[in-house]
């Protein structure tokens, strides 16, 4: 799993930005929280989808960030969290246990 890390507010437009022609997949995560880790070390267990670009956020680092997400995509706060950002809007978001690579591929797919 190729990361791109997620470290200033600016990133959030241009990743609306790239979401008009490729998926792109945000992964808030917790560094404290054993959930968090979990679900992070099980998407990197399997193969991403080749055609969504994946970005990891330090919730503890930048939680103004993770503020910004919230209401840019119009979600509720949760972490672990992954949103599924496509033509600027988050069409899928899961958390916790519910967090699969083979759910986001599909997502992904159908959306």
């Amino acid at each position: 799993m190729n990361w791109i890390e997620l470290t200033s507010a600016t990133e959030i437009a241009a990743i609306k930005e790239l979401s008009k022609t490729r998926p792109q997949v945000i992964f808030k995560h917790s560094t404290r929280c054993s959930i968090s880790s979990m679900a992070k070390s099980r998407l990197e267990r399997d193969a991403p989808p080749k055609t969504a670009d994946f970005y990891l956020l330090d919730l503890i680092k930048y939680r103004s960030i993770s503020n910004l997400i919230v209401e840019e995509f119009s979600v509720v706060h949760e972490s672990p969290q992954i949103l599924l950002i496509k033509n600027t809007l988050c069409v899928y978001n899961e958390s916790h246990t519910g967090i699969k690579m083979d759910d986001i591929a599909e997502q992904t797919d159908n959306n």
